[in-house]
Parts: structure tokens; C-alpha cells; sequence
């Protein structure tokens, strides 16, 4: 809710949500860093009949905890090891896309920082 009200009035810092990161990825990583990859294909995501709202890196955690839930219908209540593990990888694929958020709107403040101080001294 917040992040609309920053984009209307601070656009020029606030990262827009329909827009790719303007900096470089690698930027303040000097060891570079470790890349994210699908473990589960499109054709599996297209055969299980997942959602496309659930078609993200956790995907197969999705598929795996779908799977169980057909299996031991209507105790669904034995798949909670599976629905843990599922609902903590989207618990941690969200905290790594809010740290993504706060470094690119950090970063799009020190470079407004950095064109206001180079505009003072020009003047």
C-alpha cells in the first residue's frame, strides 16, 4: 500500500514494480553471486496443472505437495511436512525479492544523492 504512495511522490527513487533493475546485478557483490534456477520444467508445471500464479521458483515444492494431498485424500493432514517445506520457500523467495526491492531503491537514492551533490558544486 505504501509503495504506490512512494511511487507518486518520489518516483525518481522508487523502484517501479513493472520496470527491470537499472543497475548492474553484480554491483557490490565482488564474489559475484549464486544464480537462481527452475527445478521444475514448464511441462511438468503445464501436466501437474499448476496455477500460474503458483509457477515460481517453488514450483516443484507445489507440484511435490499437490501430488501428496491426491495421494492421501482426505487425510490431507499427513502431507504437512511437504506444505511446511513449500510454504517456507515461498516465505524465503519473497524475503530475497523485498531485499531485491530495498538494494535497487537504496541504490536509486545514493545515485539521486550523487546528481544533486554534482549539480551544487556545477552551480
Amino acid at each position: 500500500m505504501g509503495n504506490g504512495i512512494t511511487l507518486a511522490l518520489k518516483p525518481e527513487v522508487t523502484p517501479s514494480p513493472n520496470q527491470e533493475s537499472q543497475f548492474d546485478p553484480l554491483y557490490g557483490f565482488p564474489n559475484g553471486r549464486k544464480e537462481r534456477v527452475m527445478i521444475a520444467t514448464e511441462e511438468e508445471m503445464i501436466s501437474a496443472k499448476l496455477p500460474l500464479e503458483n509457477r515460481d521458483y517453488c514450483a516443484h515444492l507445489a507440484i511435490k505437495f499437490q501430488q501428496c494431498r491426491k495421494e492421501v485424500w482426505p487425510w490431507a493432514w499427513k502431507c504437512a511436512p511437504e506444505k511446511h517445506e513449500y510454504l517456507s520457500c515461498q516465505y524465503e523467495d519473497w524475503i530475497l525479492r523485498m531485499k531485491e526491492y530495498e538494494r535497487e531503491r537504496r541504490l536509486m537514492e545514493r545515485k539521486e544523492r550523487i546528481r544533486k551533490r554534482k549539480e551544487k558544486q556545477g552551480e
